[in-house]
């Protein structure tokens, strides 16, 4: 299955188990359109599954913790790539060397 059709489906079950839950169809949507990725919305399956919240206060505090930790992993990955750059250019120079 394609990212987007993957996305689309996950964002639907997302959505499904919400209205099951007895939110509103909107809040559904929000809560799948703010997740956005496919690894934020299976956690947030996984989190409605395992951890039955009560209010939507919950469901949202965990979306935004969902969101937080994928910011800062995001970080991390962008750290390592210009570590890695930085590492390269120490190692080997920038490029033609003067004569």
């Amino acid at each position: 299955m394609s990212g987007k059709k993957q996305r689309e489906a996950l964002g639907g079950e997302l959505v499904s188990r919400l209205l099951h839950m007895g939110y509103p169809e909107e809040f559904g949507y929000l809560v799948a359109g703010s997740l956005g990725t496919e690894w934020a919305m299976s956690r947030m399956l996984r989190y409605l599954s395992s951890a039955q919240p009560s209010s939507a206060e919950e469901i949202t505090d965990e979306m935004l913790a969902i969101l937080s930790e994928r910011e800062q992993w995001q970080k991390k990955k962008c750290a390592e790539y210009y570590n890695h750059k930085v590492s390269m250019v120490m190692r080997y120079g920038c490029g033609e060397e003067d004569d």
